[in-house]
């Protein structure tokens, strides 16, 4: 039987996997946590990452912009939500929130994409480059947060050709609203599976 996802057509986006996000001691910890803890994300979110290591599936770390005091002093049109990141020193350069966390370290054959400055992976990185270059096709987008930069790199991945695949219990966001937007709203529009990840196992 052919495999719905292997190693020569599928890649896992791993997106925004840092401390401010992920650990007890983020900044960002305290706004998902609710949401977090009620889909289980950690536990799914190891678990998928580990599985599609296993299956030989490559990780492409997708990383939001690290915070610096200067960021979009001179830019013309910085938008309300990256000026309140700014001001927070959200996922700061060089500091601990803005360190990938310790469950999710990049490992020998991962590849690690440009930093993106507003949502989507895709847009001004090399992410559709580097998908490209290995020869993929498909897209499992996992991650911070469903309703931000889950739902625009993966959107974005939709129109550049890709089959896109949403894991909904890897992921989290602000409000149980934010996350069934994503999922049950706005996912149907552009995802062609959206998956948990029970679901997303027995297909590796």
């Amino acid at each position: 039987m052919t495999k719905v996802y292997d190693q020569t057509t599928t890649g896992l986006l791993l997106v925004d996997p840092y401390n401010d996000f992920l650990s007890e001691e983020g900044k960002l910890y305290p706004r998902t946590k609710e949401v977090s803890e009620s889909v289980n994300m950690i536990k799914h979110l190891k678990e998928t990452v580990e599985a599609a290591r296993k299956a030989g599936i490559r990780v492409f770390y997708v990383p939001h912009h690290r915070s610096e005091l200067t960021d979009f002093d001179s830019w013309l049109h910085p938008t309300p939500y990256q000026l309140k990141a700014k001001q927070g020193q959200v996922f700061a350069k060089d500091s601990w929130g803005g360190e990938f966390h310790p469950d999710f370290q990049p490992q020998q054959g991962d590849v690690i994409i440009k930093e993106h400055w507003g949502s989507s992976g895709f847009a001004n990185t090399d992410l559709d480059h580097q998908l490209k270059m290995h020869g993929l096709q498909k897209i499992i987008v996992v991650g911070m947060l469903a309703n931000t930069c889950i739902e625009a790199t993966a959107r974005f991945g939709m129109e550049l050709g890709y089959n896109v695949t949403l894991v909904k219990d890897a992921t989290s966001a602000f409000t149980k609203e934010a996350l069934h937007a994503a999922h049950e709203i706005n996912g149907p529009t552009f995802a062609h599976a959206i998956l948990t990840t029970e679901e997303l196992l027995a297909k590796l």
